[in-house]
């Protein structure tokens, strides 16, 4: 077995009512991100990033929004399912590089915590992780503060390599 790598991308809309997520941090904020889980737009692009790595498809055919079960759950908690499907399969998370594209709220105060958070989720060093953070300069549905969209790479090390 070797390295897979994979690439994950996830985009959620701004609504009130909800509360903001990313990361596993509840960001205070006017709107948070709509959708059938807590709508961690980053915790799916990793999730996605894994799902990809391993040939596994991608979140929304393992965790559909069509199944109750999935109504308001944290995105940590199937990003942890993700991982334990991972070492399943033969394989570990060697590091994650993620973006998150976002006009407002100003994201750098809260990185740290979301860095913990997905490392722990993924039983590795919060050094492995890495989480950037810029706006949209404007452009686009994401730079009139419309949504919010995350990117994330990982690269999967085999458990015995």
């Amino acid at each position: 077995m070797k390295q897979r790598i994979g690439i994950g991308y996830d985009i959620h809309r701004l609504v009130k009512g909800r509360k903001l997520v990313l990361g596993g941090v509840e960001i205070p904020y006017e709107r948070g991100l709509d959708g059938h889980s807590d709508a961690d737009a980053l915790a799916h692009a990793v999730c996605d990033a894994i799902l990809g790595a391993l040939g596994e498809g991608d979140i929304g055919e393992h965790f559909p929004d069509t199944d109750k079960k999935y109504k308001d759950i944290s995105s940590l908690v199937l990003l942890e399912q993700v991982c334990a499907l991972a070492g399943a399969k033969g394989y570990r998370v060697g590091n994650v590089d993620c973006i998150i594209l976002a006009e407002e709220p100003k994201l750098s105060p809260y990185k740290p915590q979301m860095r913990l958070n997905i490392a722990g989720k993924l039983n590795v060093k919060e050094g492995v992780v890495n989480i950037k953070a810029t706006t949209h300069e404007q452009l686009g549905a994401i730079g009139r503060k419309r949504g919010i969209a995350a990117f994330a790479t990982v690269l999967l090390e085999p458990l015995n390599g």
